[in-house]
């Protein structure tokens, strides 16, 4: 059992990673044309469409705090239990950080849920998708596993 969390750690940060740079969702608008934009992809694009308020947003909910989070687990999970200082920090940092996990995942979900009944354009899930909410739910795993109250 004790190798549970630097497993589940190892794997939450690789799945964070395959997440950010894998594509999300793949549009079919009739049948030429495709897009499979990654999570970096598509804040890189609304920043240089000039939405950059769009674009800090995302970032920060979708790659910012999910880092922030997985640093704060890793230190919570090697810091020495005596260590009031950091063990304070991260008790405030992380529930806040937790609340957010799963946005980005319900957000996509919305689009391609738009996106099929809208007829618009036919959308798939991708594989960065799933790997993005597997970080999130073994960060969240992990988080409870480390913090059970």
């Amino acid at each position: 059992m004790r190798l549970v969390t630097p497993i589940f750690l190892v794997l939450s940060t690789f799945f964070l990673a395959l997440g950010l740079v894998l594509p999300l969702v793949r549009f079919e608008k009739l049948i030429f044309f495709n897009e499979t934009p990654s999570l970096l992809g598509i804040v890189s694009a609304l920043w240089e469409k000039d939405n950059a308020l769009l674009a800090v947003i995302v970032g920060l909910f979708s790659v910012v705090f999910p880092l922030t989070k997985l640093i704060g687990i890793a230190f919570e999970a090697t810091a020495p239990a005596d260590d009031a200082t950091a063990n304070t920090m991260i008790s405030r940092l992380l529930p806040i950080l937790g609340k957010w996990s799963m946005m980005d995942v319900m957000l996509v979900a919305l689009v391609i849920f738009a996106a099929k009944t809208s007829g618009m354009a036919e959308a798939f899930t991708q594989p960065g998708l799933w790997f993005y909410a597997g970080s999130a739910i073994l960060t969240g795993l992990l988080q409870m596993r480390l913090r059970p109250h």
